[in-house]
């Protein structure tokens, strides 16, 4: 109930804050124009609050904070008293009117990379890009254990995030990439990343896991934290054991001693186990036994341990810049997000990317709450993506969305005429379904995702 509730509470947070500076961009340039305004509205449905200003403009913050509106003079929606008709919107040049549209999306961009800069001076606590275990396609592309990762093509990687943002990016598209690293020696080495040979189909969301790589603060310890009462280790193995080697293969991690167990229980006989037990060094025999996984499905030999599940990953990492610097890195990020956000869209548009990416309010609020338990600079990390976002999907081309009246004006600029008004509730129409359609599948996924 409380995760539920906080991540109700931070989505509500999130969403006021962005729409409020998107609807905000749209009445600045509105009244700079000559626009009256009738309605600033943060929010749809009943008012909960509301102020009339001394501008004449109603302050309202409504019952569904799933967006906002900003209504203004406009002779098409009623009548118009004479006086007021010079401050009227459609009375305005198609050019004045493409300011006040593009306004809203002009004012998440430039929110965005104010939010970035905020968190790259505030710093954001991360992972130490430190490989902690590699298999399939990184092991076979000739990366290790302990490597540290510097740079993904002409990407630095200061930190895991960084890097695992650019793997995802370049894996939907299954593109070779050189990887520059620092080996476990302290040695400067450059791989060539083998991402064509990730088996089709590949679900880009779950792309590292897919290139086999896991950061050392992710990987347990070989420690023993608990001994299943009857099974082979019981009476053999105590809390607290960190196994070191099994029938002499080395043991770095918890994960590594399962496939040791399968080709010793495959033998049919025992093995010896080494550990390190208060300070000594012990061999100790155990035989591994059969077991079925809870719920049914193969059986697979196990001695009978977990893992110490208090060893949970800790930030050893952070990303930060001085003030100055700061600027041109969140811009230079911002950019880099638009680039990769579109490059996604244009992805699943043909088809090389799932649509199970497109997300609604439900993924929004569990990421927003995922995000304000991580920190300060985590959440505006996250505020700065869904501000990017909103900008990004109001100028897609869909009449009733800003980038749908952008069009209505562009075409008003190549016809020398406004489109009819025919033509343009058609276009009303048509954006109301691919907008109903588009919000169907979001929370399609939604819904799928918490299945899962």
């Amino acid at each position: 109930m409380t995760t539920f509730l906080g991540s109700v509470w931070w989505m509500i947070v999130s969403l006021g804050v962005l729409v409020t500076f998107h609807e905000f961009g749209h009445f600045w340039v509105a009244r700079r124009n000559g626009v009256k305004v009738l309605r600033f509205s943060v929010g749809f449905g009943r008012p909960l609050w509301k102020r009339l200003g001394r501008d004449g403009t109603e302050y309202v913050v409504a019952a569904l904070p799933l967006g906002g509106y900003v209504r203004m003079l406009d002779e098409r929606e009623g009548n118009v008293a004479e006086a007021e008709r010079d401050s009227a919107f459609n009375r305005k040049s198609v050019w004045q009117r493409i300011a006040i549209v593009a306004a809203g999306p002009v004012a998440n961009l430039l929110l965005c990379i104010a939010l970035l800069w905020a968190m790259f001076v505030i710093g954001r606590p991360d992972y130490q890009p430190v490989l902690g275990q590699v298999q399939g396609v990184a092991a076979e592309s000739g990366l290790s254990r302990g490597d540290t990762l510097l740079a993904i093509g002409d990407r630095p990687t200061p930190t895991w995030s960084e890097a695992a943002m650019a793997l995802v990016t370049l894996a939907a598209d299954r593109e070779d990439v050189n990887v520059r690293l620092r080996t476990a020696q302290g040695q400067e080495a450059t791989r060539s990343l083998r991402l064509s040979t990730l088996p089709e189909g590949t679900d880009e969301r779950r792309a590292i896991q897919a290139i086999g790589l896991v950061p050392q603060a992710f990987v347990l310890p070989a420690d023993v934290g608990r001994v299943v009462e009857d099974s082979a280790a019981w009476g053999v193995l105590a809390e607290g054991d960190r196994v070191t080697a099994i029938d002499g293969s080395r043991v770095h991690a918890f994960a590594d001693i399962r496939p040791l167990v399968q080709e010793l229980g495959a033998r049919g006989d025992g093995g010896m186990v080494e550990v390190e037990r208060d300070g000594e060094r012990l061999a100790l025999e155990i035989t591994p036994r059969l077991a079925t996984p809870d719920g049914g499905g193969e059986p697979f030999w196990a001695l009978g341990i977990e893992p110490d599940a208090s060893a949970a990953a800790e930030f050893d990492a952070t990303l930060r810049h001085g003030p100055l610097a700061a600027l041109p890195a969140a811009t230079r990020e911002t950019w880099r997000l638009a680039r990769d956000t579109l490059g996604m869209v244009g992805r699943m548009l043909t088809g090389r990317a799932s649509t199970e990416n497109i997300s609604g309010p439900i993924t929004i609020a569990r990421y927003a709450n995922a995000s304000a338990s991580r920190g300060t600079a985590w959440f505006l990390s996250f505020l700065a993506l869904l501000s990017l976002s909103l900008a990004i999907i109001n100028l897609l081309p869909i009449p009733i969305l800003d980038g749908g009246h952008l069009l209505y004006y562009l075409i008003e600029l190549v016809k020398g005429s406004p489109l009819s008004e025919r033509a343009m509730v058609a276009g009303q129409y048509v954006g109301l379904a691919m907008l109903a359609g588009l919000m169907g599948l979001a929370f399609y996924n939604d819904i799928l995702q918490l299945v899962r």
